[in-house]
């Protein structure tokens, strides 16, 4: 395979993921390659191998004579992924404290002040930047657990987490004050390498957050 080649399968790949979790392809549409061709500007192939690693990934869903589809969403679900996600995620946070070293920390600054910065444009209510809140979101928990030191922890996790974000965007509510609290404590027992204060937080954190999720579904 050609590297031009590879570089268009992973721009369609990402887009199409990412219309996905954030609702542009809706749960359980029909993925009609005609019209992701058009959509895309991609190949055929180009287009069934996306699907079928997005297949693999739990994305969507590949029916025997009857196409891909986008992978429905249920509450069952949800509570499945959030569950999951408290497993990897503690885990993964307590070796990368155990295991951090300055430039994690360093990572873990620049991320909570990303994060934080835009949490304070949210609670004066501006939430013309939700992409961005999301994707700040993201790179403060992954710099939490950047240093557990596997590879395949971390995998899994970028799967599990961007599932999870999938419903977040679903209901797409924001907890204002207390989940903005809770980065915080986790920030803070991280850095002071409380490893137990830290693992808690998170609990808390993706448990509460699956609690008001549930409750708008």
């Amino acid at each position: 395979m050609s590297k031009s080649r590879n570089i268009v399968g992973a721009s369609t790949y990402q887009r199409i993921k990412r219309d996905v979790i954030f609702g542009d392809l809706a749960p359980g549409s029909k993925l009609k390659l005609d019209g992701l061709r058009e959509r895309y500007q991609a190949s055929m192939s180009t287009l069934r191998e996306t699907l079928n690693r997005l297949a693999s990934e739990g994305f969507v869903d590949a029916l025997d004579q009857r196409g891909f589809f986008v992978t429905p969403v249920s509450r069952e679900d949800l509570i499945e992924i959030a569950n999951l996600r408290v497993l990897l995620e503690c885990h993964a946070l307590r070796l990368s404290i155990e295991k951090g070293d300055t430039d994690w920390e360093g990572n873990l600054v620049a991320a909570h002040h990303k994060l934080h910065l835009m949490e304070q444009k949210m609670k004066v209510g501006d939430d013309s930047q939700k992409e961005d809140w999301k994707r700040y979101d993201w790179e403060f928990h992954l710099a939490l657990i950047e240093a557990c030191g596997s590879q395949n922890l971390l995998s899994l996790h970028t799967v599990l987490y961007d599932k999870y974000l999938r419903y977040q965007m679903i209901v797409l509510t924001n907890r204002g004050d207390e989940a903005v609290d809770e980065h915080r404590k986790m920030f803070e027992a991280a850095l002071a390498r409380d490893v137990d204060t830290a693992a808690a937080t998170l609990k808390t954190h993706i448990d509460k957050g699956l609690e008001h999720s549930l409750a708008a579904f």
